[in-house]
C-alpha cells in the first residue's frame, strides 16, 4: 500500500472495539460513554424539522463554512451568560467537538511537537493528534483536576510546548473537576510560559452535584483558550453540532480547515437546532437530563458502595458520566477484564491504560465505568457481579 506515515498512526478506537461487546446479550457492558436515547426531545426535533423544510428552502443550499450566523450567535448569547466574552464571530461550528480536537492538531501540531495532557486524558483526543506525531507529556490529576505546580515544574523544564489539552468539567476518564483557583492559575500559566488551552467542555451542561464553576475561556484575556463545546450530550448526538469559541484568527482558521475537510455542516440540522432554541426551553431539557443522569450515578455510586471491596477506589463524579476505578498496585485492570470479569460476570469496562498519552509510566491498574446508557437494573446488577468477581479476585 502507498499510504502516509500518517497513516500508521491512525489506531481504532478502543471503546469502539469494546462495544462489539454489546452484540452479546448476556454481557452488561459500562464501556461507551453514550447519552441515554430515551431523554432526547424526539418530538420538538420533528417538530423543528418539518417546520424548517416547509418554511425555509435555504436550509436545504450551502452556506458559510463558519456556520449558520442564527445559531452562532444563540451560542454567543448562551457563552455570554457564563461569563465568557464573545460573539457570533469568535465562533465556529463543528461536526460536533471531536472536529475542533483534530482542528487543533492540525493547526498546531507538527512531528515532534509537544502537547501537554491530562494523566489520564480523553482517548478521542488522541486519536484525534496522534496523526499529526506528538510527542506528549501527562500531567498528574488529583481530586480537584490537574496538579498546577506539576503543571509548572514541566513548563520549567520544557520549551516550545504548543498548547495543554484538558477536559475540566467531569472529566473524561477520571470524572473530577478541575477547581476554580487552579482554572485561574492555568490561565496565568499560558500567559507566562506562551501556550494555547484547550478547553473541552462536552459535559459542562450535566452537572448533578456542587456549584457551576466558571470555564477556562471566562479568564482568558490573551486569546490563549480555545473552548469547544457540544450539542451531543445536552440535546442529540446525531445531528453532529458542537463549536469552538477562540480568538477571530484562530476562529477563521478553524473555519478555512473545514472549508478544506467538509466544507460546512449540515445546513439544516443547523437551522434545526437554531429553531429548537428559539422555540423551546432547552434549559428545562437541561434539567430533566441532569435529574435523570443524577439517579443514574447515585444508583451506580450506592452500589460500588455496598458490593465493591474497600481496596477498590473510585471517584464520586459531580457531572458527566464517568467514574474511575483504582485497583490496588500491580492489579492489571486489561488482564482481568479479558481473564477474569468477561467471561465469569459477562461485564465490560474501558481499561485504564487507553487513556494515558505519555505511555513512558503507563498505570495498568485503573477503570473507567460509564453509567450513562444503562438502565437502573442493569447498572446494579452489573456492578453486582463486578464486587463478587473483585472480592473473590482480591482476596
Amino acid at each position: 500500500m502507498k499510504y502516509s506515515k500518517r497513516m500508521a498512526m491512525v489506531k481504532p478506537s478502543a471503546i469502539r472495539e469494546l462495544h462489539q461487546l454489546e452484540h452479546d446479550p448476556e454481557v452488561i457492558s459500562f464501556c461507551g460513554g453514550y447519552p441515554d436515547a430515551s431523554l432526547f426531545p424526539v418530538e420538538n426535533l420533528r417538530e423543528m424539522y418539518l417546520s424548517v423544510i416547509s418554511m425555509d428552502s435555504m436550509a436545504f443550499q450551502y452556506t458559510h463554512s463558519q456556520g449558520d450566523a442564527t445559531l452562532r450567535q444563540q451560542i454567543a448569547d448562551r457563552m455570554r451568560s457564563e461569563g465568557v466574552a464573545c460573539d457570533a464571530d469568535s465562533i465556529v461550528i463543528l461536526q460536533g467537538a471531536q472536529q475542533g480536537l483534530d482542528f487543533a492538531g492540525k493547526m498546531f501540531i507538527d512531528e515532534g511537537d509537544t502537547v501537554l495532557v491530562e494523566a489520564p486524558t480523553f482517548l478521542g483526543a488522541l486519536i484525534a493528534f496522534n496523526a499529526y506525531e506528538p510527542r506528549y507529556i501527562g500531567i498528574p490529576m488529583d481530586s480537584h483536576g490537574v496538579d498546577p505546580l506539576a503543571l509548572e515544574a514541566t513548563l520549567q523544564q520544557e520549551s516550545g510546548i504548543k498548547f495543554l489539552y484538558m477536559i475540566p468539567d467531569f472529566q473524561n476518564p477520571a470524572g473530577v473537576t478541575l477547581s476554580l483557583e487552579r482554572r485561574r492559575m492555568l490561565v496565568d500559566l499560558a500567559n507566562r510560559y506562551d501556550f494555547y488551552i484547550v478547553e473541552d467542555s462536552p459535559y459542562r451542561d450535566m452537572r448533578y452535584s456542587g456549584p457551576s464553576v466558571a470555564s477556562i475561556k471566562s479568564f482568558d484575556t490573551q486569546g490563549r483558550v480555545i473552548f469547544l463545546g457540544s450539542f451531543s450530550k445536552s440535546l442529540v448526538p446525531g445531528m453532529r453540532l458542537g463549536w469552538a469559541v477562540a480568538n477571530k484568527e484562530i476562529v477563521q482558521n478553524f473555519a478555512q480547515l473545514k472549508q478544506a475537510a467538509d466544507t460546512q455542516c449540515s445546513t439544516i440540522n443547523m437551522k434545526v437546532a437554531s429553531a429548537y432554541l428559539k422555540t423551546f426551553d432547552h434549559n428545562r431539557h437541561v434539567e430533566n437530563i441532569v435529574k435523570h443522569y443524577r439517579h443514574k450515578r447515585d444508583v451506580m455510586m450506592n452500589t460500588i458502595a455496598d458490593t465493591f471491596p474497600n481496596a477498590v477506589a473510585y471517584t464520586r463524579p459531580d457531572g458527566g458520566m464517568f467514574t474511575w476505578l483504582t485497583f490496588p498496585d500491580g492489579f492489571d485492570a486489561d488482564q482481568f477484564l479479558r481473564s477474569t470479569l468477561l467471561p465469569r460476570a459477562k461485564v465490560a469496562y474501558v481499561p485504564g491504560i487507553h487513556f494515558f498519552g505519555d505511555t513512558r509510566h503507563l498505570p495498568i491498574n485503573n477503570a473507567r465505568l460509564s453509567f450513562s446508557a444503562c438502565t437502573d437494573d442493569a447498572i446494579v446488577e452489573g456492578v453486582r457481579r463486578m464486587g463478587l468477581v473483585l472480592s473473590s479476585h482480591l482476596s
